[in-house]
């Protein structure tokens, strides 16, 4: 069995306020309000900030795009492909919304603190209060082949990356007592998944890390929470044998990036979210059933 049929491929990729009119019939017209965005005193809205890591392309840029939809300002953050995060902007713009991309390797604690700056900088008059952190890679080979970098570079980006961004976002949420923190682990945390020892470790590890993180920042109002894709259709997985892991999933099909944007952004924009901290949500069409 190659390696690659085994493979899940789960990575995937918001900009200053808006105010759309009320007869405005665009994809950009959901109030701030109702999306559980911040409103200024008196009810008038208020955008948040909403910065999505590794958002050039795939889960990233569908994610950034549907917090844009929900009324957020997105920072698009990338590390080397600035031509798809333009892009990704330029998407976003188009439909009405704003955003803007910064540059960041989120796995080096400097950068991630320029990423903040640059963010509060692009929209000075509002605060980040949505964060999603969707920046991975994956470096698969079985364990007895592996070599230490290709241990490192998984964890130290997949995981290492989650907690700098997180810590950066606590700091600001923790003060402003608001704030939305999204981890993008994998179904493979759950599962794992032969030749994925360091990715599955990885996304393992920041489902643990969420918890304890829903706990310590609870207290102020900040929520923490997880979302699992399985197989996702996007450039990783189209390579791979399609018969081979639709056989794995129960519904029969490889998931869209926009079902899985979808469960990001009611857990980061809606009212009715509020009171779901610490969870997990498993968004794989059944994987996990048979696990």
């Amino acid at each position: 069995m190659k390696l690659a049929t085994l493979s899940i491929a789960c990575m995937a990729g918001c900009a200053r306020a808006f105010v759309v009119p009320p007869a405005a019939r665009s994809s950009f017209a959901q109030p701030a309000a109702r999306a559980g965005l911040s409103t200024a005193v008196g009810g008038s809205p208020r955008m948040s900030i909403a910065i999505v890591t590794g958002a050039s392309r795939g889960l990233g840029a569908a994610i950034a795009k549907d917090l844009a939809g929900a009324g957020c300002s997105v920072v698009v953050n990338y590390a080397a492909s600035s031509g798809a995060a333009e892009e990704v902007v330029k998407s976003i713009q188009e439909a009405g919304g704003k955003a803007t991309a910064v540059k960041a390797d989120v796995s080096k604690t400097d950068e991630v603190k320029t990423l903040f700056a640059d963010a509060a900088a692009a929209f000075p008059d509002e605060k980040i209060e949505v964060v999603v952190n969707n920046a991975g890679i994956t470096r698969d080979t079985l364990t007895m082949r592996m070599k230490p970098d290709q241990w490192q570079s998984v964890i130290d980006l997949n995981l290492s990356g989650v907690f700098h961004v997180s810590q950066a976002a606590c700091k600001l949420m923790l003060k402003q007592r608001k704030g939305r923190i999204i981890n993008i682990s994998s179904i493979v945390g759950l599962i794992g998944n032969p030749g994925q020892a360091n990715y599955a470790a990885a996304k393992a590890g920041v489902i643990g890390m969420t918890m304890s993180m829903a706990r310590e920042f609870a207290a102020r109002g900040v929520t923490v929470n997880a979302v699992c894709p399985g197989f996702i259709e996007s450039d990783m997985t189209a390579d791979l044998d399609q018969d081979a892991i639709k056989k794995m999933i129960p519904l029969g099909r490889l998931g869209k990036p926009d079902e899985i944007a979808g469960m990001v952004k009611f857990i980061a924009t809606e009212d009715s979210a509020a009171y779901i901290t610490g969870q997990t949500f498993t968004v794989d069409g059944g994987m996990a059933i048979g696990a």
